[in-house]
C-alpha cells in the first residue's frame, strides 16, 4: 500500500456544509474519497490539455436515423479513423431515435478531432465528448 499524506485544510463552515451535502448525495465515504477524486479529475483536466499525451474516452452520439445518409456518414468517419476507435455500440432507442456511444483511445489532438468530427455531422441530435487520462499517468 503506498504511503499516505494527510494534510489540513481551512475552508468556511458554509462551504464545509456544501461540500458534505455533494459527497452525501454522490456516496462517498468519507472526505478523503471525495477529495482524492477531485484531485485525480484536475490531474486528468491538465493532462488532456496537452495534444500529444495518450488519452482514452468515450464519444455518445444521439441522432435520428431516418436523417439523410447519416448511418452511412458516421460509419465512413468510423472507418477512416479505425486505428483510434476500439469499440462501438448502437442501441436502438425507439422507432426514429439511435445511440451510439463510441470508446476512443489515442492522441489527445487525434481523438478530440474525431469526436468534434462526429458530434457535428448533420443529423446528430446530441453529442458528448468525454475523456479520461489512461490509468498510468494518475497516481
Amino acid at each position: 500500500m503506498p504511503e499516505v499524506a494527510r494534510i489540513g485544510v481551512s475552508i468556511s463552515e458554509k462551504l464545509l456544509k456544501e461540500f458534505d451535502a455533494l459527497i452525501e448525495r454522490r456516496g462517498y465515504g468519507t472526505r478523503s474519497e471525495a477529495f482524492r477524486d477531485m484531485i485525480r479529475n484536475e490531474l486528468v483536466n491538465e493532462i488532456s490539455g496537452s495534444p500529444h499525451t495518450e488519452i482514452c474516452g468515450t464519444v455518445t452520439l444521439i441522432y435520428d436515423h431516418h436523417a439523410s445518409r447519416i448511418s452511412e456518414r458516421l460509419n465512413q468517419l468510423q472507418h477512416d479513423h479505425h486505428g483510434v476507435i476500439v469499440s462501438t455500440v448502437h442501441v436502438h432507442l425507439d422507432h426514429d431515435n439511435c445511440m451510439e456511444v463510441i470508446l476512443v483511445r489515442g492522441i489527445t489532438a487525434q481523438v478530440r478531432k474525431l469526436a468534434d468530427s462526429l458530434i457535428a455531422i448533420k443529423g446528430v441530435k446530441n453529442g458528448r465528448f468525454t475523456l479520461t487520462a489512461s490509468g498510468r499517468h494518475l497516481p
